[in-house]
């Protein structure tokens, strides 16, 4: 009997050795005595878990693999490099000054040229470029390389300041690689992102991150501010690149970066795709710049003190101020004092949300706003529409006066809305300024209003060529701009 408990005993201290290792993978070591003693007590009965947070080794070949290289083989070839120039005239600091004219022959110096570098997205197979308007900005020339390193001319289709972005076209017999445009508007903060771009000309690069915040507005950079931030690291360069989501998708254009060095700082600014899309949808049919829907009202951020005097629980929206009347806001039932706080369901924080939001929609829709009015919210339905046009005519300056180069149009809802002025405003309104002109050297700028020069009020173009183009020795005139009259007098 004696005998036969010995060997019950070895029998039960071999079974726990083989069992000990079978479990070190996955939980802690079990003692002998433990494991003798729950042997005993029955082989289902398992230890009580363990409270810490258990780490181990990848077991199979694919989860030792796990990597971004699929997802970048899929989209890295349609990211491009963009190069453009521009020819700059060189001018002596003294060239135009009368008294120095008199006295010095300047001679003519060649022409300098200037370049930029950034990355562009392939987003059609039809050779469709989306990069941003500063990597473009005033070029006279600009090329496209692909990853491949075939390079070609390429025609500018669409040019938007406001929002910082650009729409280019290559032509080839063939059809080129195209990224897809996702939508930015199912991205939620902590999704996976990649940055694909070319930071500082070292060639194509990919970084990750994730999203850090949406919605973010960014002065300085575009007054139509809806931008996606991320931590992927993003560089000078990387302007016009791809932000990539986890499904293959393009969900923004990188654009810009928060830094005091010129480096990544882990902040980046990328523009939403759904807006993108809509500027590449404006492009391909034919439009030389991105047409926002007509809206025919003014409006103010939200303050604390407004929020409070409203009755409001926290200071959100898009305050009314101001609405035009045959307007599409007028004929939705929109009021001066109203708070627009959705559109179409989605939360309106800010007047630049709101301007988002509706450049997101297509011509001809009727868009469901909520507004707060009086205590109460009420919902209206406003058409999308596209603003009056005008006349149109727009009218060059010439002469020897200090306005030659100048190109100046009547004031239109749609000109006002182009060139970001009040929805009521009226006049004559400065469109551009030729390069290296009088005008530019006069400091003129587009969105500028002429409302007199030498004593003669300016209310047509027509007027304006006429009087901006006699003879004068002296001049005098006013000029409005951003809501603040300007009035010089020279000697020219």
């Amino acid at each position: 009997m004696k005998g036969t408990m010995v060997s019950l005993l070895h029998l039960f201290v071999l079974v726990a050795f083989l069992v000990a290792p079978a479990q070190a993978q996955d939980a802690p070591a079990e003692s002998l005595p433990d494991a003798l003693s729950r042997l005993l007590r029955g082989a289902d009965e398992s230890p009580p878990p363990s409270t810490e947070v258990q780490r181990r080794i990848p077991f199979s070949r694919e989860e030792i693999q796990l990597s971004f290289a699929p997802l970048v083989q899929e989209t890295a070839p349609a990211v491009v490099n963009v190069y453009a120039s521009a020819r700059v005239e060189a001018r002596s600091p003294f060239m135009g000054d009368p008294f120095f004219e008199r006295f010095f022959d300047f001679p003519q110096m060649p022409p300098r040229v200037q370049s930029s570098l950034g990355s562009g997205v392939l987003v059609d197979p039809s050779g469709i470029v989306v990069t941003n308007h500063h990597v473009i900005r005033a070029a006279d020339e600009v090329k496209v390389a692909l990853a491949d390193d075939r390079e070609f001319s390429s025609e500018i289709l669409l040019q938007d300041e406001e929002l910082d972005l650009a729409v280019l076209k290559i032509e080839a017999p063939e059809a080129f690689p195209a990224a897809r445009l996702g939508d930015s508007e199912a991205l939620e903060v902590g999704d996976l992102v990649l940055a694909i771009g070319n930071p500082f000309g070292v060639g194509q690069t990919t970084t990750s991150g994730i999203v850090s915040a949406l919605a973010r507005t960014l002065g300085g950079v575009s007054d139509f501010g809806f931008f996606i931030q991320t931590d992927a690291a993003i560089n000078p360069g990387n302007s016009g690149g791809a932000l990539i989501n986890m499904g293959g998708e393009v969900v923004g254009i990188n654009t810009a970066i928060y830094s005091r060095s010129g480096g990544s700082n882990g902040i980046g600014f990328a523009i939403p795709a759904n807006i993108v899309r809509a500027v590449v949808e404006a492009a391909k049919s034919g439009d030389d710049y991105f047409a926002r829907p007509y809206v025919g009202a003014s409006f103010d951020p939200v303050t604390p003190n407004i929020a409070e005097a409203l009755g409001m629980e926290r200071p959100a929206g898009a305050l009314v101020t101001n609405v035009a009347s045959d307007s599409p806001a007028a004929r939705a039932g929109l009021e001066s004092g109203d708070v627009v706080e959705t559109v179409n369901g989605k939360r309106i924080d800010n007047p630049e949300a709101l301007d988002y939001r509706l450049a997101t929609l297509p011509m001809g829709e009727t868009a469901e706003i909520e507004v707060l009015r009086g205590g109460h919210r009420q919902r209206l339905a406003m058409p999308i529409e596209r603003a009056p046009e005008g006349s149109g005519q727009e009218l060059d300056i010439g002469g020897e006066g200090p306005f030659a180069g100048a190109k100046v149009a009547a004031l239109s809802p749609a000109l006002a809305q182009r060139l970001r002025l009040p929805v009521n405003e009226k006049g004559v309104v400065v469109v551009a300024t030729v390069r290296n002109s009088p005008a530019t050297g006069l400091g003129l700028k587009a969105g500028d209003i002429v409302r007199e020069i030498n004593g003669e009020e300016i209310d047509t173009p027509e007027r304006m060529k006429a009087v901006a183009e006699t003879p004068a020795r002296w001049w005098r005139f006013s000029v409005e701009r951003n809501g603040r009259l300007i009035r010089q007098m020279l000697r020219y």
